[in-house]
């Protein structure tokens, strides 16, 4: 079994794998997320923000927070933020980008933390709306992560998802995981003279439940008015979904 293999072989191993990959790709994350969106990430983002409805004073978590984009987004629309990451230098990076980002426009800048989707480390019912992009599929357990954000959210608050989805269809799966699969390993080799950095991806994909299997387990984790939202042809998704009252 090969180490990426290994990596799916248990939650924990999973947790360990994914910590360490995020440490390594952080200070090329920006790059390989425009790289890999045909540079619709931004504009996607940016959907995701006016989905959720945000108002003023409201407070936002945004989860598995990278470099911040989604969390700087939120506090444009009058919101405390919080974003959390498992990677500190993800939070370090993210905190740089919100000094820039007060600096142009006068905006309230996001708290940063560092901490983990499984156990997050905020009281019951504080959040008002909760954003994720691209953390769902990376976490240990869906189920659990889906738990504690049921536990955070306040009754009546939404979540938001951002993240790829898996093709129902073989005859569109496959080549997409192919191509996700032969672009991220010649991004591996230029990058970090590793072809398997970024196989990640698509193993991460295939082993997603897809947009569908995704808003099955919201309702059947505390969620209701689960919507759906394909974005870039149906290969990305957007769930907007409401926590039960």
């Amino acid at each position: 079994m090969d180490t990426l293999q290994e990596a799916f072989a248990s939650p924990e191993q999973k947790r360990r794998y994914v910590r360490k990959l995020f440490s390594t790709i952080a200070d090329r994350y920006d790059f390989i997320t425009v790289v890999l969106s045909f540079g619709r990430d931004a504009a996607w983002k940016r959907r995701l923000a006016r989905e959720a409805l945000i108002t003023q004073g409201q407070h936002v978590i945004d989860l598995a927070c990278g470099t911040g984009d989604i969390a700087l987004e939120a506090s444009r629309w009058g919101a405390t933020v919080t974003g959390l990451d498992l990677t500190p230098r993800m939070v370090q990076l993210a905190r740089i980008k919100a000094l820039r980002f007060k600096a142009e426009g006068g905006w309230p800048i996001p708290v940063f933390v560092v901490g983990d989707m499984m156990a997050l480390p905020f009281e019951a019912a504080s959040a008002d709306v909760i954003t994720t992009g691209y953390g769902l599929r990376n976490v240990p357990r869906l189920e659990d992560a889906l738990d504690e954000i049921v536990r955070v959210l306040k009754p009546g608050g939404r979540l938001l998802s951002l993240d790829f989805n898996r093709p129902r269809s073989v005859l569109i799966q496959k080549p997409y995981l192919a191509y996700l699969t032969a672009v991220g390993s010649a991004l591996g080799w230029v990058l970090h003279r590793d072809p398997d950095t970024y196989r990640y991806i698509p193993e991460s994909v295939r082993r997603y439940p897809g947009a569908h299997g995704v808003a099955e387990l919201l309702r059947s984790r505390g969620f209701d008015e689960v919507r759906i939202v394909p974005l870039f042809f149906g290969f990305m998704t957007l769930h907007v979904a409401t926590r039960k009252r």
